[in-house]
């Protein structure tokens, strides 16, 4: 297989509060676990903030040859931010209208319908923060609940509250609750295009167009989680705003754990799924999608464009892993049950040579196109 000698890479990662110089941490870490493991030479360069957005140029050496890649870390930690801003009754109510919104706009019932656990994983924060709040009732209403002084409540009243906010809380933390509430809201944004995703999305645009601009001999887009949605607004606005950008050039765009459908099946996503349709009708566009079983965190086994109006569109291709095979057993073992960490394995460095890791895919001599044809059970056969 013929080896890549330059390759331009736009990441964008999940819902992470992260920014660029912490991927860029992240990325150092697993560029050298996966350096051990495969035989590589990563030589890693600093994150530097250039137009064109957070910039980091990798270096891969193997053998006689080397890979030259330069990439663009698009996060959107500044929004996460701004959405965790709020005081934290503000933050509940607000995660709870926006999880009304998914409801109302059929995005609930679409999850159960085509990705049942992706269903439980929408209602798991809602349900837990719901049984806080009827617990710390409760408490309150003790007095009324055993006919016995109202003016008992004073006492119960406070310690209701202490009982949800010292107690409640803390414990709901443990699973990132109020940050799962600043998806569900940045979703239903992305969805509704509302201003808030719509600014980031055109300023991103901008620059993955002045980046184009440099040659390489490959492009690659890749995304994790959340990202894929904003991967998919993003490509489709570069195409809207220069229909050629695509032309002549070989470009892959891979979806990690992809949750594009998260926002994609909401009704008011129309712009969201005519990127998807433009994206999956591309004819120099390679798309697939890496998904795990023991990831619940995205639509397994879901076609995103088929399910988002696009059914005679090419169907990006479902490429299945296993993370036990790129991790070590004790590894495997220990996080297997954290559905938050087994999720952001796709990101993560590897201990075993399997058919996917995530530096390979981005800064690794091999064409990212090849990656779709990989066996997760079975490195490539340069690195048998």
């Amino acid at each position: 297989m013929a080896k890549v000698s330059s390759r331009l890479v736009f990441y964008f990662p999940g819902f992470d509060p992260l920014d660029a110089a912490a991927h860029h941490r992240r990325y150092q870490r697993s560029a050298a676990q996966s350096a051990k493991t495969f035989g590589l030479d990563f030589t890693v360069g600093d994150v530097v903030a250039t137009e064109a957005g957070h910039r980091v140029d990798i270096a891969a050496v193997h053998g006689a040859d080397a890979t030259q890649t330069a990439l663009y870390i698009h996060d959107h930690n500044t929004l996460i931010s701004q959405l965790r801003a709020a005081s934290l009754w503000k933050q509940i109510a607000l995660g709870f209208q926006a999880g009304a919104g998914i409801i109302r706009e059929g995005g609930a019932l679409a999850y159960f319908r085509h990705a049942w656990r992706f269903g439980l994983f929408f209602l798991f924060p809602f349900l837990l923060i719901a049984l806080g709040v009827a617990g710390a009732a409760l408490i309150a209403a003790l007095p009324l609940l055993l006919d016995v002084s109202a003016f008992l409540c004073l006492l119960t009243v406070p310690l209701g509250y202490f009982f949800f906010v010292k107690g409640v809380m803390p414990f709901s933390e443990r699973f990132h609750t109020l940050h799962l509430f600043a998806d569900w809201r940045f979703a239903l944004a992305v969805g509704r295009d509302e201003r808030i995703a719509r600014d980031w999305i055109e300023a991103v645009a901008a620059k993955v167009l002045l980046a184009l601009q440099q040659p390489s001999q490959e492009v690659l887009f890749v995304s994790h989680s959340m990202g894929a949605s904003l991967a998919l607004a993003v490509a489709g606005r570069v195409l809207e705003l220069k229909p050629d950008a695509f032309d002549g050039r070989s470009v892959s765009f891979v979806t990690l754990g992809g949750a594009a459908l998260q926002c994609g099946l909401l009704s008011s996503a129309s712009r969201l799924r005519q990127s998807i349709g433009v994206m999956a009708r591309h004819a120099d566009v390679k798309w697939f999608d890496i998904q795990c079983l023991t990831d619940p965190i995205h639509l397994y086994k879901c076609h995103t464009a088929k399910l988002t109006g696009h059914g005679d569109a090419i169907q990006p291709k479902i490429v299945p892993i296993r993370f036990k095979h790129s991790l070590s057993t004790e590894r495997y073992r220990k996080n297997k049950t954290n559905f938050l960490r087994m999720h952001r394995q796709y990101v993560l460095g590897s201990d075993r040579k399997s058919g996917f890791d995530f530096t390979l895919l981005t800064a690794g001599p091999l064409p990212a196109a090849s990656f779709a044809e990989l066996r997760s059970d079975k490195p490539p056969d340069m690195f048998r």
